[in-house]
């Protein structure tokens, strides 16, 4: 019996300070929310559009990635490492057109394209991290991790880029 009137008093306890700390932690959502809501507002403002034919410097990075990239495929179409079988060969092909057509959007400062690359740029920073739990040799790791470091802070430098692009041009500019 003293064991329920103590949960039951217990419970009293946790409900009244329940009560209390309501209004307070609506207040500090409300504060954390508005901090959000100017830090925001702050970063926005700070970005600036981009100017006619102005293309960001990750971006063209990225079209260098992409031609070293298109140019390591050719090369292995080529040479034919790797394609005894012809659906290596297509899918090669198929991985040439794709980087293909997401370098000439990115040249363009196509938004879509930007997107299209950080999207290959996350595939691969999530394949090599699950290349790392096969590998067996202390070079193969270090280039994995080398790829995943490369990857991960051009994908970060497209997001800037990609907020600039689609940006509208401010009135009065």
């Amino acid at each position: 019996m003293a064991d329920r009137s103590s949960r039951k008093r217990r419970k009293a306890r946790q409900a009244k300070r329940a009560e209390v700390a309501t209004p307070d932690v609506a207040q500090a959502l409300e504060r954390g929310y508005s901090r959000s809501r100017r830090r925001d507002e702050e970063a926005r403002a700070a970005l600036v559009p981009l100017a006619p034919g102005e293309r960001p410097g990750a971006v063209t990075l990225a079209v260098a990635v992409v031609a070293v990239a298109l140019v390591a495929n050719l090369v292995a179409l080529v040479v034919s490492y790797d394609s005894d079988e012809a659906e290596k060969t297509a899918s090669t092909l198929l991985g040439t057109l794709i980087l293909t057509l997401v370098g000439v959007g990115m040249w363009r400062v196509q938004y879509w394209a930007v997107l299209g690359m950080q999207a290959l740029l996350a595939v691969t920073i999530v394949l090599c991290a699950l290349a790392l739990l096969t590998v067996t040799k202390l070079t193969a790791a270090l280039l994995v991790v080398a790829i995943i470091g490369v990857a991960g802070r051009l994908f970060w430098l497209l997001v800037q880029a990609t907020a600039r692009i689609q940006m509208p041009p401010r009135p009065g500019a």
